[in-house]
């Protein structure tokens, strides 16, 4: 299916966005969304690191059941928006299994085996950095397995941060590049990421998230619907035995703001230029702007 790229210059002026969808800041102080339940703030966290605990061991294999391997491409199709180079130094939160920063890795050499063979390439590619950053310790933990399956073991480039995406470590105008890949909406304020990932962006950097995202094909949203209820949790419980994590996951997609509302909180958060592009229906949803 033909992607569709829209701009969104035009609806961040219209008054009823905001009534689409209300964020969690303007829930009660102290409560926030876990799929459908309300639970309070300070267990949120708790919660879905619980989630991605039990999911860890098996996240590769329940990502290709669950979208028929997919969302490999729409990992691609995030980094080739970045257009990655050597030298530059990103940030990817939410990244701890290594998927997208694996592709960014492999984007910047070979950038450098197409160009001339020189010591510029050779230092540049010394001192890039991809920081890949996630909450959670297991899922870092299967990143780094795998970059040692991949022969990245002791590569330099790549660096591991255990780290909280609404109170990131690193220093302002520092990042060439952010992206966040299926983690967003797993967040208690989605402002604060924002917020943070703008903070750490130098001048003329880009922000870019893949997410799950609304679909608004009739026909299309009621068979996806029917699949991510009846489908994703039974397959999860089958596959894992456990049900429960599936079923937030799936639920907490519903409680994400539509597109053309996340793209007025990027925007709110100070990025320019904030466009996002659809990805089988909506489906999937990438959302970029940049620092400016």
């Amino acid at each position: 299916m033909a992607t569709l790229v829209r701009s969104v210059a035009r609806s961040l002026r219209r008054k009823n966005l905001s009534s689409m969808y209300c964020p969690t800041s303007t829930l009660h102080s102290h409560a926030t969304s876990f799929g459908f339940k309300e639970v309070p703030e300070e267990e949120k966290s708790k919660m879905v690191g619980n989630v991605f605990t039990s999911v860890a061991s098996n996240y590769d294999l329940m990502n290709d059941l669950m979208s028929c391997g997919l969302h490999r491409l729409w990992k691609d199709r995030l980094v080739s928006k970045l257009n990655p180079f050597p030298g530059m130094k990103h940030l990817d939160v939410a990244g701890g299994t290594g998927d997208v920063a694996f592709r960014i890795l492999e984007n910047i050499k070979n950038v450098k085996r197409r160009a001339m063979q020189d010591a510029l390439d050779d230092d540049l590619i010394e001192d890039t950095r991809i920081y890949v950053c996630d909450i959670n310790a297991n899922m870092l933990g299967v990143g780094k397995k795998r970059a040692e399956e991949r022969g990245f073991g002791r590569e330099k480039s790549l660096v591991w941060v255990e780290g909280d995406a609404e109170a990131l470590s690193f220093e302002d105008n520092s990042m060439d590049g952010y992206t966040i890949a299926f983690g967003i909406r797993n967040v208690t304020h989605i402002e604060k990421v924002l917020a943070e990932a703008y903070r750490v962006l130098k001048r003329g950097g880009r922000f870019l998230c893949l997410e799950l995202s609304h679909v608004d094909i009739p026909v299309y949203k009621n068979l996806y619907d029917a699949y991510s209820f009846s489908v994703i949790p039974a397959v999860g419980e089958l596959v894992t035995g456990d049900r429960e994590s599936y079923q937030y996951l799936v639920e907490s997609i519903r409680r994400f703001p539509p597109q053309e509302v996340f793209a007025k909180m990027i925007a709110e958060a100070g990025f320019q230029k904030v466009e996002y592009e659809n990805l089988v229906g909506g489906v999937v949803a990438i959302h970029s702007g940049f620092k400016f």
